[in-house]
């Protein structure tokens, strides 16, 4: 009888090796792109510069690369507050300098096809670059840092009761309140939001980067904001990095109706609204028992004849809405693109930046561009709002 003998398997390629590996040189990649473009347009290039300050310049963008990825992982990882203000704000200001080197690189080759010589033509692109840059992150900071206007938006709700007509809605979302201290602006946004005198208060989310623990102080003015009806609540994604169900606990300790898949009524003029929230969208994958978006449970013994204000912390979650019905949904997180043109990369992951949108006969969404800012404190052409929301009924 013949006997065959067993060949072996390949030996498959280790998963654990090529993640990282891949991680790391996209991780290369980006930032020799980020810091790379910059250094190149404003040091090297056909600038000419004395070598002196070739040799400054470049000592500076090299500074600074390894010390980004040193403070962004002590900052966001090991929750480093003053690594995380470093790491952060470089971002920010990279950035920014990346987006205007390039459209400096454009404006060298506009000055090349027009017969400007260099270094002349290269200067002259690389002063645009840094004084664009500069006026843009001083102004972009000051954007971020101030207490944000008031933006106010109309909606008609054709299922809503004529005495809810004029019920008026005040947004807030996105504070995250993180790493550096604005206490002061927190109370600044508490006394906006009062002085609109209310019917329902609402926070869609992303209040804080890190625990109550760390935020409390930051956090307190919510407890004095006001609101005839309802101050209601619910997680984004930073929650769930950091503690969701401590944040849903520590609200409603504040008086705030924290809506964790689940509904509250109002009614003024004899006419009533169901005011809905449902977790984020990435709250299933974080190990929490009970966390996930659920807008059937959500929605369980609402009356089907009322309408739905629904509270999602992401645009993304608007195809559930449509299916269940909602009427209006309140949405945050994108910040508007924070810093341009980053508007782009959001809109390939949401289907909406900001604004009021149409998503089907009955539902409509509005996405707040934020009432403060994650990260890098720089807001440009995406200001920050606090949106106060007027309902109509009718058709």
């Amino acid at each position: 009888m013949a006997t065959t003998e067993a060949v072996p398997a390949p030996a498959e390629r280790p998963r654990s090796l090529l993640r990282p590996l891949a991680f790391t040189a996209t991780l290369v990649v980006v930032l020799g792109l980020l810091f790379g473009v910059p250094w190149w347009s404003l040091v090297m290039a056909g600038n000419d510069w004395p070598v002196a300050v070739q040799v400054a310049g470049t000592l500076v963008f090299a500074a600074a690369l390894v010390t980004f990825p040193v403070t962004m992982f002590l900052g966001h990882a090991r929750r480093a507050d003053w690594a995380a203000r470093i790491g952060d704000t470089l971002l920010g200001a990279v950035w920014i300098l990346f987006v205007w080197a390039i459209a400096g690189d454009l404006l060298r080759l506009a000055l090349l096809a027009g017969g400007v010589d260099d270094p002349v033509r290269s200067r002259v692109a690389a002063g645009f670059t840094a004084v664009v840059a500069l006026g843009l992150g001083l102004w972009g900071h000051r954007e971020a840092m101030r207490v944000p206007r008031v933006r106010r938006v109309e909606v008609r709700i054709p299922r809503l009761g004529a005495g809810l007509d004029g019920l008026r809605i005040v947004q807030l979302t996105d504070t995250h309140y993180g790493p550096i201290d604005r206490v002061a602006w927190s109370k600044g946004v508490t006394e906006v939001v009062n002085s609109l005198d209310a019917d329902i208060v609402t926070h869609t989310g992303d209040i804080a980067d890190g625990t109550v623990g760390q935020r409390l102080e930051q956090a307190a003015p919510l407890g004095d904001i006001r609101a005839r009806l309802a101050r209601v609540y619910v997680t984004g994604n930073h929650e769930y990095f950091g503690e969701a169900q401590g944040w849903l606990d520590h609200m409603q300790a504040l008086g705030w109706e924290p809506l964790h898949n689940r509904h509250i009524v109002v009614e003024r003029g004899g006419d009533r609204l169901v005011v809905a929230g449902v977790d984020d969208r990435t709250a299933g994958g974080s190990g929490l028992e009970g966390h996930r978006p659920d807008h059937a449970l959500a929605l369980e013994g609402a009356d089907p004849d009322l309408p739905v204000l629904l509270l999602a912390h992401q645009p993304k979650q608007i195809d559930a809405a449509v299916r269940h019905g909602i009427d209006l949904q309140l949405s945050g997180h994108t910040h508007g693109g924070q810093i341009w043109p980053f508007h782009y990369l959001v809109r390939v992951d949401q289907p909406v930046v900001q604004g009021l949108t149409r998503h089907s006969a009955r539902t409509q969404l509005f996405t707040s561009r934020g009432t403060g800012f994650w990260g890098p404190p720089f807001r440009v052409f995406a200001p920050s709002e606090i949106t106060e929301i007027v309902l109509r009924s009718g058709e």
